[in-house]
């Protein structure tokens, strides 16, 4: 066969392979698991929670469905998140789910994951980061490439990957809050904290039990958070929602009135705990560093991002100027899925040496 041919059949083996299989951004959380394949946007945007039947150890339902039990399961069944402030706390319950997630993004006459972009905490361990891969491949993943959370909101923000000046990105997650200060495609000085906005409803619902006497579930804990939860002083401290649940001394069924006022004093040293983290680690930048940031502020990404007030607080916490990126909840996995345009950038800058399926993949990247 002339070379030409064997160019023209070669393409044609690429063309084939990427209809079959799907290139993944996957940004598995605490709270929620979010995959966007190449070409289809995001697909897949569930809770990380699943349930099991406690009596044969099997995985009944996974994400929205799973979270739909809460509160009301079965007596044998119990809800779950496989993963606690952002690294796997159930190693086999996370790879079962992944594995759901990702069967469920995969196009119809896919039947393999060529490669996917994982995002990772920053400071995570070896240990922490092999579970993760140990999970993707179980998910028929063939290439993995794991990349700092920090560094892929920052993309998903809308930082350039080749600019020289400085930006940070606090990213607030439902387990984790990421700081990252990126230049040049690059994390410059990074720093995770384990709290995110899932320690106000832990927060709510010890408040409510140990002061109201109520004993309520997570999803209402929830509800609160999102209906009445600021990150400033509410306007109107008397706004209240009733909330139902079990009396503490009867046992009996029983209900109560929680204001805007109580659920942000509650709110309020998780809140604070975040600022802190941000302000000790821009007081750790070089000099040069911490003038672009000066100049340029601070970029809120993340589900917790959505809190009202919270771009007023940081301000006044930080004195700098703070915005909120577009559809901060997709931020990481936006990052992740424009490292397919920059491959090089990518091999720069990835916490692993990904393994592939076979060796001809070892160009995927520049087909």
């Amino acid at each position: 066969m002339s070379f030409m041919g064997k160019t023209a059949a070669f393409m044609g083996f690429n063309a084939l392979r990427e209809m079959v299989s799907d290139s993944m951004a996957i940004d598995m959380g605490s709270a929620g698991t979010i995959i966007a394949v190449r070409g289809r946007g995001v697909v897949i945007d569930e809770p990380s929670v699943v349930a099991v039947n406690n009596l044969t150890g099997e995985v009944i339902a996974f994400g929205h469905e799973a979270q739909q039990m809460q509160g009301r399961e079965a007596r044998d069944v119990a809800v779950i998140a496989p993963l606690v402030d952002g690294v796997v706390a159930d190693f086999e319950r996370t790879q079962q789910m992944l594995n759901h997630f990702v069967r469920e993004a995969r196009s119809g006459i896919s039947h393999f994951s060529r490669r996917a972009v994982m995002s990772v905490l920053s400071g995570v361990t070896q240990v922490e980061q092999r579970a993760l891969l140990a999970a993707a491949a179980y998910a028929r993943i063939g290439r993995v490439y794991m990349v700092e959370e920090g560094l892929a909101a920052a993309i998903g923000a809308g930082v350039r990957a080749d600019d020289e000046r400085a930006s940070a990105v606090v990213d607030i997650g439902g387990g984790t809050s990421n700081v990252a200060v990126v230049a040049n495609g690059t994390i410059v000085h990074a720093r995770a904290e384990r709290i995110g906005s899932s320690d106000i409803n832990s927060a709510i619902i010890d408040h409510v039990r140990r002061h109201r006497g109520l004993t309520i579930g997570a999803r209402t804990a929830e509800r609160l958070k999102l209906e009445l939860t600021t990150a400033s002083l509410p306007e109107d401290l008397a706004r209240e929602m009733t909330v139902k649940g079990r009396d503490v001394q009867t046992g009996s069924p029983g209900a109560l009135e929680i204001t805007a006022g109580e659920v942000y004093a509650v709110a309020q040293p998780v809140i604070r705990k975040i600022a802190t983290a941000v302000n000790e680690t821009l007081a750790e930048l070089p000099p040069e560093v911490a003038a672009d940031i000066y100049d340029r502020g601070i970029i809120l990404t993340g589900g917790g991002a959505q809190m009202e007030g919270l771009e007023e607080y940081m301000k006044g916490e930080t004195k700098l100027a703070v915005r909120t990126a577009d559809e901060p909840r997709l931020a990481t996995v936006r990052g992740l899925e424009q490292m397919y345009e920059e491959p090089l950038l990518l091999r720069r800058v990835t916490r692993n040496e990904p393994h592939p399926l076979m060796d001809s993949e070892a160009s995927a990247f520049e087909t």
